[in-house]
């Protein structure tokens, strides 16, 4: 290593977090500020620890890969908030942050004379973030809940699937929890910058459901303006064709996406098929709408008439956009993801070498780290 080269600086450097959360969505949201230099300090409960230390792949030193992945860059300590001395204790350990996550259901920290008045009392410029199932306000507030439980209220849960088939969990994956996660990252940046400004503390109030729903496009609306209800279109788009997953000769399968007249044109020239343009054909994307299946049926037999590499490296000499869908060994396995070292390897003392992904976003100057 070069002694010369200063170490880059970490842009969270010297910023207090307590993170009062369990699972994930909370303790996504303190993981991402200590990627990126914040002191995070993580509070369990004694004798259990945080369920995601249990919850997932179990490794034979006990731990869950879960945690191995989500838990990096925190100090964690075990206080019982439930009795007076571990209030005292939680009380101090706020007057010395800057940020406090927590995601117990709505009322709970003010039942333990832990809530945002009381917080406040002992440090007026805190930025409290809060992540709950259904937010701080509404008929539902005080209602549990889980990203299952989101994916489906928000909307998400009723699109993913084939037609007429049932509603599935999109990717089996916590979609609604890093999503929160992210937003309560954010959500404390813009009150800690807004303090620096104003010289002002506040909470920051986020519902498990609200960023999924956030990111479902123009669905509130296109109900609003005509009452028009999307349903279940496998992998197809609503507004554009082809726009879906295909299957290749040899059995894998690809994502393609002509959002435009433009790269339908490159892709008729890919596929030999310039007849498609004709005024009276799929020249519009009017036409090819109206005609969803047999455009979809014209592109799956070209798809289907070559390996996935091939197909690959024919696509992109069109300029037609076109990649695989990975699986995760496919993904291992990846030039792009290795060299944007999307997966890093980490040390943890008791389990050893643990790959996870990367910190993101990627910064030039003061960079996140793992450790």
């Amino acid at each position: 290593m070069n002694e010369d080269v200063e170490p880059k600086k970490r842009a969270l450097e010297g910023v207090r977090v307590l993170d009062l959360s369990n699972v994930l969505a909370g303790p996504f949201c303190a993981t991402v500020l200590g990627e990126f230099g914040a002191d995070v300090v993580k509070v369990e409960l004694p004798g259990k620890g945080d369920t995601m230390r249990t919850f997932g792949t179990m490794t034979a030193t006990g731990a869950t890969l879960n945690w191995l992945s989500e838990a990096r860059n925190k100090r964690c300590i075990t206080l019982d908030l439930r009795k007076p001395a571990g209030l005292e204790i939680a009380r101090r350990l706020v007057a010395q942050s800057d940020i406090v996550v927590e995601n117990f259901t709505t009322g709970t920290l003010e039942g333990w004379g832990l809530g945002y008045e009381d917080m406040k009392k002992v440090n007026p410029d805190v930025i409290l973030v809060r992540i709950t199932a259904y937010g701080q306000t509404g008929p539902y507030n005080d209602r549990p809940g889980f990203a299952r439980i989101a994916h489906g209220f928000a909307g998400l849960a009723h699109l993913a699937g084939e037609p007429g088939g049932p509603p599935v969990i999109p990717g089996s994956t916590s979609l609604a929890d890093y999503i929160s996660g992210l937003y309560g990252a954010l959500g404390a940046l813009i009150a800690y910058i807004g303090r620096q400004r104003h010289g002002v503390g506040q909470y920051v109030d986020i519902g498990l459901y609200e960023g999924v729903f956030r990111m479902l496009d123009e669905m509130a609306a296109a109900y609003a303006k005509s009452g028009y209800v999307r349903q279940r279109m496998g992998a197809d788009t609503v507004n554009v064709v082809p726009h879906s997953h295909y299957r290749t000769r040899d059995d894998r399968w690809i994502a393609l996406a002509c959002t435009n007249d433009r790269m339908w044109q490159r892709l008729c020239k890919a596929m030999d098929r310039l007849d498609l343009l004709a005024a009276d054909k799929y020249a519009t994307m009017a036409q090819r709408l109206a005609e969803r299946e047999k455009v979809n049926g014209i592109v799956a037999d070209f798809v289907g008439s070559m390996d996935r590499d091939a197909l690959l490296q024919h696509c992109q000499h069109h300029e037609v956009p076109a990649g695989p869908i990975n699986d995760i060994a496919d993904i291992f396995a990846d030039p792009q993801f290795a060299a944007r070292q999307n997966l890093v390897e980490i040390f943890d003392p008791r389990e050893g070498r643990v790959v996870v992904p990367n910190v993101l976003p990627r910064l030039s100057e003061t960079p996140g780290e793992l450790k």
